[in-house]
């Protein structure tokens, strides 16, 4: 069966049949859809594990990035986020996006300095053997082509003095690469610190990958997207959330709504994804992830900048089974593809959220799958919740109380 994204009416089947329709095209087995945290793994993976927090893990469907269909793996509790995604990649012909090379920084602090802009002369001129100290520590990593590339050093002013800051620049390769460079740093911080005469403090990554950003950028047909008024909507909705930090933040937020749930499901660090897109957002005053205009056809052109630091290898991807079942769904060859698909999610859950408060308001689809999850705390099971669910939502009375008299009714 050939691979596409194009499920038709896939949100109407049951999870068997989606199962069976994923295990068709992936050749998943039956196993590989088994796969679960166990309590043994968990209590490996982090101290004091008393049980496990459980996610709903559902596929984002009609995406086409760089001429390539992919079904998006999403964790997330949120109601309409994966329908939302899987409705607005309907409306283009397909995602662009590129990433850079998984470059990431880590950081030596330097401090008592007593001439910080000498000291940092004295680094930068010994920037070779620092990097080839640093990349004595993972002979692997430079073999695949990765390792310490390159130097960089600044003087900061705190209120402790002028420090020296220096940046080991890390070719991570498919990792997301936090071990890697903490460990490079922590290896060459001694070296540093003599060559600057002073003393070495921290020494460790930076969440704030400026050097491995991800974009990705897609037309959508304005028909489908309502008409050229809403095309208008949207772009004066972005260009609110541009002027005013208030709105941004929430305008923001829907973008990583589709981000972290693809981040979560592959095992990679939301958090620290998170930081750095909203450290990136802050520099120069804190702005819009996405840009939003209209071409000559009157369609909307949307597209989004931020740095991705995910990886296909290491940590939670490699030993949870949930991850390594996400990750063979989406078939990534590279954090740098996967960084893509990232990026192009994070546009579509953007654009989702901006369509919806433009037009209809953004409560209606939220308040639809929130009446499901309402029916069921009052008690209606099986096809009970689906007609509670609809009459609530129908009411625009989505409320316990109400699901229990409708309940109560019905059952009579």
């Amino acid at each position: 069966m050939e691979k596409t994204s194009k499920l038709s009416g896939f949100y109407k089947l049951s999870v068997e049949e989606r199962r069976k329709k994923l295990a068709e095209m992936l050749e998943l087995s039956e196993e590989d859809f088994r796969a679960a945290l166990t309590i043994e793994s968990a209590d490996r993976m982090i101290e004091n594990v008393i049980a496990l927090v459980q996610l709903p893990l559902g596929i984002a469907t009609n995406f086409t990035i760089n001429g390539r269909d992919y079904l998006i793996p999403m964790a997330i509790e949120e109601p309409s986020v994966v329908a939302a995604a899987s409705n607005i990649a309907r409306m283009t012909k397909g995602f662009h996006a590129t990433a850079d090379e998984p470059i990431m920084i880590g950081q030596i602090q330097i401090t008592d300095v007593k001439d910080p802009f000498a000291a940092k002369v004295r680094v930068i001129e010994k920037k070779k053997e620092i990097i080839e100290r640093a990349n004595q520590c993972d002979p692997i990593l430079v073999g695949l082509g990765g390792g310490a590339k390159d130097v960089e050093a600044r003087v900061i002013d705190t209120p402790s003095g002028p420090m020296l800051i220096v940046h080991l620049l890390v070719n991570v390769k498919d990792a997301m690469g936090a071990n890697a460079v903490n460990t490079m740093c922590e290896t060459v911080a001694p070296f540093v610190a003599e060559l600057a005469q002073g003393k070495y403090l921290l020494r460790i990554i930076s969440n704030l990958a400026m050097h491995r950003l991800a974009r990705a950028w897609a037309v959508f047909d304005k028909d489908m997207l309502g008409g050229e008024e809403v095309v208008d909507g949207i772009i004066k909705a972005f260009e609110f959330a541009n002027a005013d930090p208030f709105r941004c933040a929430t305008h923001n937020k829907g973008i990583m709504n589709g981000i972290d749930a693809l981040v979560i499901a592959t095992g990679n660090d939301f958090r620290a994804i998170e930081a750095g897109a909203h450290t990136y957002a802050s520099l120069g005053g804190y702005h819009s992830l996405t840009q939003y205009s209209k071409n000559e056809d009157g369609d909307l052109v949307g597209s989004i900048e931020l740095p991705i630091a995910c990886g296909t290898i290491g940590g939670a991807t490699s030993s949870n089974p949930v991850a390594k079942l996400s990750l063979k769904i989406l078939s990534v060859k590279s954090s740098q593809e996967l960084a893509c698909v990232m990026a192009s999610l994070g546009l579509a859950q953007n654009l989702a959220a901006l369509r919806a408060l433009a037009s209809e308001g953004i409560q209606r689809g939220h308040m639809e799958l929130h009446a499901r999850n309402i029916a069921i705390m009052a008690g209606a099971v099986g096809k009970e919740i689906d007609i509670v669910a609809e009459k609530m939502a129908n009411e625009k009375k989505v409320r316990v109380d109400r699901a229990k008299e409708i309940l109560e009714e019905m059952r009579k």
